[in-house]
């Protein structure tokens, strides 16, 4: 069982973000000892994560829009597109683009029938990171309730010292959805209808389980054998509980992070936790991972936004993207009898 390597004192937003800047001046002294074939494979294992997300995401369209031509490799590119955009802009513009990209690819779909099609992905997300979490507590992987406080990532001890404000919060969160929900159902009847379109395949169980819930599952695999890969590149050992702990720990970190990815936070939760011949080899482990990630989504999503859709003008991409749905929403052309209206094709850069 790992024991706390470190006990700092309490964490505030500045020393979660000086951990992350100290860890990635670690990270980069320690680029030579990085083992590179490791390194490449857990990349390759990323890219292959994401085809399969795509591909369960490409049979939730075509039982939310049956007859329809949906082709894989423009919509694996849209996907692609997305978490590249995601990896550079935040509040979700990568997946506003996502959708609006896959949109423009089925005639006559509509943005809420897109939207919650993409959104049947969370039900297996999240089913298995509530398991990970499980299983990394009831394995005592995880620091211990009363060292939580004392952790240097401000997310972690501030939610840990404030129990109550996390009640709320999480509270508040969820009557908002429901009061959305609520007002989307009663206010906007045929857009509820297209809602339901999307989700579709979710009153088919065994169809659903076959073609996208195995689809997403050989996915996680991936995604578990990335970091695997990962933990053999930074000399660290790989291994079933190791794995276990870096996705909880990104999972913890993710919840209601104050930084851009959680970073202090992830670092933090690391270092007390993974087992490794020095804390430098964590740190650069974790940092290196956490960079790693978002530049090789970078990379894999603006190549296909040039290869497939023959733009380098991503900005113009997330505006037309936005511009679309709002019109849509609002109730412009093709709003109402599910979206027929053409987006301009983006202009080369």
């Amino acid at each position: 069982m790992p024991v706390l390597l470190v006990k700092p004192p309490p964490g505030d937003l500045g020393s979660s973000l000086e951990q992350f800047f100290n860890a990635t001046t670690e990270f980069f002294r320690h680029l030579s000892e990085v083992r590179w074939d490791q390194f490449g494979l857990a990349l390759l294992c990323l890219l292959a994560m994401q085809l399969c997300r795509a591909w369960a995401w490409r049979n939730v369209l075509r039982a939310a829009y049956p007859g329809k031509r949906i082709g894989f490799t423009q919509l694996s590119a849209a996907y692609l597109a997305g978490a590249g955009i995601n990896a550079v802009i935040p509040a979700h513009a990568g997946d506003v683009t996502k959708v609006f990209l896959v949109k423009r690819q089925i005639p006559d779909s509509s943005y809420p029938a897109v939207t919650s099609s993409f959104l049947v992905q969370t039900v297996f997300d999240t089913s298995i990171g509530i398991l990970v979490l499980l299983y990394a507590i009831t394995q005592g992987l995880l620091p211990p309730l009363p060292e939580l406080p004392h952790l240097p990532a401000f997310e972690v001890s501030f939610w840990a010292n404030h129990p109550k404000t996390l009640a709320i919060t999480v509270g508040v969160l969820i009557l908002a959805i429901v009061v959305g929900v609520w007002l989307l159902a009663h206010r906007v009847r045929r857009f509820w209808d297209r809602v339901k379109q999307g989700l579709v395949i979710l009153t088919r169980p065994r169809d659903y389980m076959k073609q996208v819930f195995a689809w997403q599952g050989i996915g996680w695999l991936f995604r578990f054998a990335a970091f695997w890969f990962f933990l053999e590149a930074f000399g660290l050992k790989g291994s079933i509980g190791n794995v276990m702990l870096v996705m909880s720990v990104q999972a913890i970190a993710n919840i209601v992070p104050f930084t851009p990815g959680g970073a202090g936070a992830q670092q933090a939760l690391l270092v007390a936790t993974l087992k490794g011949p020095s804390r430098a080899a964590v740190l650069s482990f974790s940092v290196g991972t956490q960079i790693a990630m978002a530049a090789w989504s970078v990379v894999l999503g603006f190549a296909a936004i040039f290869l497939v859709f023959r733009t380098t003008d991503w900005r113009g991409l997330i505006k037309q993207a936005r511009d679309e749905a709002d019109r849509d929403e609002g109730g412009g052309p093709g709003a109402s009898g599910g979206g027929t209206n053409e987006a301009p094709t983006p202009s080369s850069a």
